[in-house]
């Protein structure tokens, strides 16, 4: 409403957010097409860009309606740019799964992405505790940039592996405040470098364990598919990191 107020705008303001935005694109559509003009924003970041605002875009792609983009401020490319890390290709993954063991299956397929070492993600402040504590369990070899409250007069930045930046929040004290975008370059050798390890064997171990079985018979089921490629003594040694990571 501020920034409407300075340029003068006295237009109608309608929400447009993620419990309504799948009806009412229907609704903005047919102002659209009445000659209106519709402006999306969000009061930080891009619209689409893990906010609301798709669905729209979408339906006004559909009709034939001309959609202009306005250069802003988006986190995810502004920690990009500032991450020093290799961008001649990075994939971008929005948020960060609240459960470990989605982390986990997230954290396996960017180890098997053969396009990119570079990430980036958004999180929650009163989950980014949560998430470098599962990095170091998950022996996640990586370096981060996470940045706090981007463009903004608080602005932060904590470089480093995840065990020296969770030094630096605990040392920065009130880090569940502020937003939290995040990227993260893989070690070259942490990346699976082989066909037949495309799945780590937590992964494989947390699937079947999804369907009920507990880690004895999970790591028995892993051993009877004929993809896998790891020992038995292997997939044991991943029961292990598994208990370890959900204690």
């Amino acid at each position: 409403m501020v920034l409407l107020n300075k340029l003068g705008i006295r237009n109608r303001l309608v929400s447009n957010h993620k419990f309504n935005e799948h009806g009412k694109a229907a609704w903005f559509i047919t102002e659209l097409k009445a000659g209106k003009s519709v402006a999306v924003i969000t009061d930080a970041g891009t619209p689409c860009i893990s906010d609301p605002g798709n669905e729209l875009i979408r339906a006004a792609v559909g009709e034939g309606i001309r959609v202009v983009g306005v250069p802003g401020c988006c986190a995810a490319v502004n920690a990009l740019s500032v991450s020093g890390f290799d961008l001649s290709s990075f994939a971008f993954l929005g948020f960060f799964p609240r459960e470990n063991a989605d982390r986990l299956r997230l954290l396996d397929t960017m180890r098997r992405d053969r396009t990119t070492a570079t990430f980036a993600l958004y999180e929650s402040p009163r989950r980014i505790m949560g998430l470098m504590d599962f990095l170091i369990d998950a022996g996640a070899r990586c370096s981060i940039c996470l940045m706090n409250d981007m463009t903004k007069l608080h602005e932060m930045s904590f470089r480093g592996t995840p065990e020296e930046v969770k030094e630096q929040l605990l040392r920065k004290g009130n880090y569940e405040k502020g937003e939290y975008a995040l990227v993260l370059e893989l070690c070259e050798d942490y990346r699976y470098q082989k066909d037949e390890h495309l799945v780590s064997p937590e992964a494989m171990l947390v699937d079947a364990m999804m369907q009920g079985l507990d880690a004895r018979s999970a790591v028995a089921a892993v051993l009877a598919d004929r993809n896998n490629s790891y020992s038995k003594n292997e997939l044991k040694s991943a029961a292990l990191n598994l208990k370890k990571l959900f204690s």
